[in-house]
């Protein structure tokens, strides 16, 4: 079996499955598809196969261009029928891994995924599973679920984990340019997943395990949180002694050594870093350990939103005008600049926190035409500078290089700046975090 998929693979014979289909699972299955390879996407949302199946993409990182070309070839296609895994010669497991109320794993997802592969799976299939998870889950989830009819590992299926790492919106890194980790469960497993990934993407680096493969994720997103809960805890503390924090990180940055610039900004977003942390906390947890640097840094980034509040009730005070009743107008709801993608935005937070205020809250963004907030729908106001002289604050929450913030400034009576977009600007109007 493992001879057969190799040939397969060297061979670009390899018919390739990938479930799920959103930042990750999308950019992958195109990179597969260009290559040469015929590859079949599977999603259960029905809008999404029918948009690429019409060679439409909905994600800023791939082109409609791309997809309708390699749909005409025939080497990509989406369906919601998982019965096509039974024609499948490699199945990658691209699905979302949310937290729980509680604030716990919720890796129902993965579960249903495997279950899926499990029931129509064929022999000799390599199944890859590149949603972040905590440390194990590869093994004690996934692999139980695939040796149902006494199914053997390395003789009829290959199962490794291998950690995405996509950046929503990055120019320069794609999903071929960024290096890539396997870590199989067993040796020729972690073998077969990197001939496979080294068909496309440039470098591929093998670790000793799948937990090992797990946990490179979780420290990689952890140390970004953990480094951005210490700038914003900077962010806070120089506010109260009336320093300027983004004059103070430049100046440090100019150190060439033993220092790595991170910015405060008004809450962490996207899918990974507000939420991989406390899969690792929780997976210390379950084994009597305490991961106290995580859930510190958790609690200072996860307050930002309240804080941006706090500022600009304080601003509104300035002006004699209370927070109740006001109007507030707030720039990008985006997690990121230049992206369509809200989840985890901290601008959400803020304006739900904002409404709740009874604050006549609005928002623009260029990439975001409507959001649903405590089941209220707010539309992206109309790009009209006129417009913000009706408003007593504007907050720049996301920084959009398409937008003119000189024209923000120059037509608001307040704009606070939680981004410093107004870099080397001084003016009696401006805020910043």
């Amino acid at each position: 079996m493992e001879k057969i998929l190799k040939r397969k693979i060297l061979q670009k014979k390899a018919k390739i499955g990938v479930i799920g289909l959103g930042y990750v699972g999308l950019p992958l299955a195109v990179e597969f598809a260009k290559k040469g390879f015929e590859v079949f996407g599977i999603d259960v949302d029905a809008s999404r196969v029918e948009a690429i199946n019409k060679g439409r993409s909905y994600i800023l990182d791939v082109t409609s261009e791309d997809i309708g070309a390699i749909c005409k070839a025939r080497l990509f296609c989406a369906t919601t029928d998982y019965k096509i895994i039974r024609k499948l010669d490699i199945v990658i497991i691209c699905v979302p891994t949310p937290l729980r109320k509680t604030k716990e794993p919720d890796i129902s997802y993965i579960v249903d995924a495997t279950e899926s592969i499990a029931r129509y799976k064929k022999s000799g299939q390599l199944i890859i599973l590149e949603s972040t998870t905590y440390p194990g889950t590869t093994d004690e989830v996934v692999l139980p679920i695939l040796s149902r009819n006494s199914l053997k590992l390395d003789k009829d299926f290959f199962l490794a984990f291998s950690p995405e790492r996509v950046d929503p919106g990055n120019i320069r890194f794609k999903t071929r340019d960024i290096p890539k980790i396997v870590g199989g469960v067993t040796k020729k497993s972690t073998q077969l997943a990197r001939l496979f990934y080294q068909q496309t993407i440039k470098e591929v680096t093998e670790v000793s395990s799948s937990k090992a493969a797990e946990m490179v994720k979780l420290l990689e997103n952890t140390f970004r949180s953990v480094n951005i809960g210490l700038v914003n805890e900077i962010a806070l503390m120089c506010n109260k002694l009336n320093i300027n924090v983004w004059e103070v990180i430049e100046a440090a940055k100019t150190k060439p050594f033993g220092f790595m610039s991170f910015y405060p900004g008004p809450g962490l977003g996207g899918h990974c870093i507000p939420i991989d942390p406390l899969y690792l906390s929780w997976k210390a947890r379950v084994h009597g350990f305490e991961a106290r640097f995580i859930e510190l840094a958790g609690m200072v980034n996860s307050y930002m939103p309240e804080y941006v509040i706090k500022r600009i009730a304080e601003i509104l005070n300035n002006f004699k005008k209370s927070l109740r009743n006001s109007k507030v107008l707030i720039i990008g709801i985006a997690y990121k600049r230049d992206v369509n993608d809200i989840r985890e935005s901290p601008a959400i937070e803020v304006m739900r926190l904002l409404a709740r205020e009874g604050v006549d809250v609005s928002y623009f963004d260029p990439y975001v035409a409507q959001v649903k907030i405590d089941g209220k729908r707010f539309k992206s106001a109309e790009w009209d500078p006129k417009a913000f002289k009706n408003k007593h604050c504007v907050a720049i929450i996301t920084d959009h290089s398409c937008i003119d913030y000189d024209e923000v400034l120059r037509n608001s009576k307040v704009v606070f700046d939680t981004r410093n977009v107004y870099r080397n600007i001084n003016a009696k109007k401006l805020v910043r975090l």
